[in-house]
């Protein structure tokens, strides 16, 4: 599989969305390796990792983002679930799964029915170690022009995350730790 052929069925390569999402996803995919390389012990498939991570953010093309390139009539977080369609309708039902769970350290259920989320209902939590990799690696990066060279910090990334209620910095502190970084 070629992560690179599939993003070119849905993106022209010489717009700024493919080009923002293929440099982003390639950093998350090198953090995620690097990361993976820390917990051999727990078997991660390098392979996989390095496919999914290009591709975890597919679906952005269908999203309202103006500064990233994209210009589709769904909200910006919609493009996890909308990448896990994509991705599955490819033929690759485990990388679409990685599109779906990676936003923040991961939605449940019942937070998505709490904030009124445009998301269907459902976990949308990273449980193989491969997503929790993947999600934990993109954390670093971002999309935007203007943030798109530098690499987050831990406590900007914290920092971040404490928005979203405590309960995520300590998904995020655990991950930290079961990845050595």
């Amino acid at each position: 599989m070629d992560p690179i052929k599939i993003i070119q069925k849905y993106y022209k390569p010489d717009s700024k969305s493919y080009r923002l999402l293929v440099g982003h996803g390639k950093k998350v995919a090198e953090k995620a390796l690097k990361i993976a390389e820390k917990v051999k012990h727990l078997n991660p498939d390098l392979k996989f990792i390095e496919e999914a991570a290009i591709l975890h953010d597919i679906g952005v093309f269908l999203t309202d983002a103006p500064k990233i390139g994209c210009n589709g009539d769904k909200p910006y977080i919609c493009h996890s679930y909308l990448g896990r369609e994509i991705l599955d309708k490819e033929g690759f039902p485990k990388h679409a799964l990685v599109c779906e769970r990676h936003l923040g350290v991961g939605l449940t259920k019942q937070e998505i029915i709490k904030h009124k989320l445009p998301l269907p209902l459902r976990d949308m939590v990273p449980i193989s170690i491969e997503e929790k990799i993947i999600c934990f690696a993109d954390r670093f990066f971002s999309k935007t022009p203007e943030h798109f060279e530098k690499e987050r910090t831990l406590e900007d990334i914290k920092e971040w995350l404490s928005q979203f209620g405590n309960q995520k910095v300590k998904k995020f502190e655990e991950w930290v730790k079961l990845f050595n970084s």
